[in-house]
């Protein structure tokens, strides 16, 4: 079974994007800020990463530019979802190592779309 780390620092977010990918096929653990995810890959790399971008104590985009320099940490799919919607934030993560980018609020359908289009879903028949 795949795994996705859910990064966020709203409880609400958190468990929307859970069900989402426990219903897609995911096991899934969640932290509530950069650091926590950080140590969390440190104990077990996730195939998928849904980030935040605006968090106490460590942002989505530091975790991410961390997450590329450990070992084994090119490996992670990373979908940021987030509110900034400037070409500035999205160039910025897509250059740290984003593979991609989502609105919020999203649905099931945009998360799901979004797996497959980077490889960690089948499109369905």
């Amino acid at each position: 079974m795949k795994s996705c780390l859910i990064v966020d620092d709203s409880r609400v977010v958190r468990k929307v994007a859970r069900r989402i990918a426990e219903d897609l096929g995911f096991q899934c653990e969640e932290a509530e800020d950069g650091q926590k995810a950080y140590e969390a890959c440190e104990s077990t790399m996730p195939d998928a990463i849904l980030l935040d971008w605006n968090m106490p104590i460590m942002s989505g985009i530091e975790f991410l530019e961390k997450l590329r320099e450990m070992e084994n940490g090119k490996g992670p799919k990373v979908i940021f979802c987030t509110t900034e919607n400037d070409m500035n934030h999205i160039q910025r993560a897509i250059q740290a190592g984003a593979d991609e980018y989502i609105m919020k609020p999203f649905d099931s359908e945009i998360i799901e779309s979004k797996f497959i289009q980077i490889g960690l879903l089948e499109q369905s028949a």
